[in-house]
């Protein structure tokens, strides 16, 4: 699934990461790297940028960048 197609509330875990060089190095950075839970916490009224909630802090995505993010939901209670 991509990061993408996620709603607000959604829980996740990044499982590849597509795109150019320059952006998976700019993201990995950030804390997407495989493997990281990530909650999705709003996206704005147009649909871009996508705030998640990753490592105890906030990070914005736009939802262009977020096309190239390949996820897993996570479904918890």
């Amino acid at each position: 699934m991509l990061f993408s197609q996620l709603k607000t509330g959604d829980k996740a875990k990044v499982i590849k990461l597509t795109g150019g060089k320059e952006f998976r190095k700019r993201v990995s950075e950030m804390g997407l790297v495989k493997g990281a839970v990530f909650r999705i916490k709003t996206i704005a009224p147009l649909g871009d940028p996508i705030e998640i909630e990753i490592k105890g802090y906030k990070l914005s995505i736009r939802k262009s960048e977020a096309t190239n993010i390949l996820v897993e939901k996570i479904n918890y209670k």
